[in-house]
């Protein structure tokens, strides 16, 4: 059993690489990047959060979050404005808007070229499971 729990993780951990390799190459050919393309992504979900929870968004440190963002502020692509005490709100510009929304469609026919070998079906089954698996449903606590 641990050895088919050891093939199983590396299997997601290969389809998600395919995927990121996928993605990457593509948006930066469009001229972004997939880590770039996520924060406009969070952004664009929750206008004005701060850093801490867009960096918990985009599975990233809250360091890497804010030299990401700095990068995208000196590419026009969002605005960082002040909020309530320390926080820092963000925002994205129309700039960021449009590198969006080329994101998204790239995106989608990444996904389409990585997910055809399923049937819609086990795509939502794979989704469910996944889900199940992220949600910590009947996982041991972290030690």
């Amino acid at each position: 059993m641990p050895d088919e729990l050891q093939v199983l993780g590396r299997a997601v951990k290969q389809a998600q690489y395919k995927q990121h390799r996928a993605l990457d190459s593509r948006l930066g050919a469009a001229g972004t990047t997939l880590a770039q393309w996520d924060a406009l992504r969070a952004i664009s979900r929750a206008p004005g959060a701060p850093a801490r929870a867009l960096a918990a968004a985009t599975f990233q440190s809250e360091q890497a979050f804010g030299t990401l963002a700095g990068r995208l502020a000196a590419l026009c692509l969002i605005d960082r404005r002040p909020g309530r005490g320390r926080r820092i709100e963000h925002y994205l510009t129309p700039s960021g808007e449009e590198v969006l929304s080329t994101g998204h469609r790239i995106a989608d026919e990444v996904l389409t070229s990585c997910y055809s070998p399923l049937s819609p079906a086990e795509r939502t089954t794979l989704l469910d499971l996944l889900q199940r698996i992220g949600d910590g449903a009947g996982a041991p606590a972290d030690r």
